[in-house]
């Protein structure tokens, strides 16, 4: 049986196409579908920020062909988990679900985290250095959420 993982952010570009890499590199595709989206449609279409296709490939994962999304009332219905980069973000969410069973699908993705870290910080408007961070941040939640849900 097939797992399937979405990663959520407010644009879908900079932090939920990284967390996307990640644990598609991490799972090698198999038993999981990942993807991701964001809460807005202000990139509808886009590529993932260049700074964040830069850093995804200093770790050997190509993001680049990821293109931007919504989340949708039905990803909600179609995913086994939902997991989601900050309370703006989870709030969003979480608003789109009409069942008790939807809601227990969505979460922070810091929970998983040993890092200790509230949310994942939007990168967007800062430098290099911000999407370093996030990078670092998003590692550690997706390998330690992987130790408790990987089969």
């Amino acid at each position: 049986m097939t797992t399937k993982v979405l990663m959520v952010c407010l644009g879908n570009i900079c932090r939920s196409p990284l967390a996307e890499g990640i644990m598609r590199k991490h799972t090698n595709k198999q038993d999981f579908l990942i993807d991701s989206c964001g809460t807005s449609n202000y990139h509808q279409g886009a590529a993932p920020d260049p700074r964040s296709i830069s850093i995804a490939a200093q770790h050997n994962i190509d993001i680049s062909k990821q293109r931007a999304r919504q989340l949708t009332p039905a990803d909600i219905d179609v995913f086994d988990y939902i997991l989601v980069m900050d309370e703006e973000n989870l709030s969003n969410a979480l608003a789109l679900c009409t069942s008790a069973a939807q809601l227990d699908k969505i979460a922070l993705i810091t929970n998983a985290s040993e890092i200790y870290a509230p949310r994942i910080p939007d990168p967007y408007y800062g430098g290099i250095d911000g999407f370093t961070h996030v990078y670092e941040l998003l590692h550690d939640c997706c390998k330690n959420w992987l130790k408790k849900h990987a089969k």
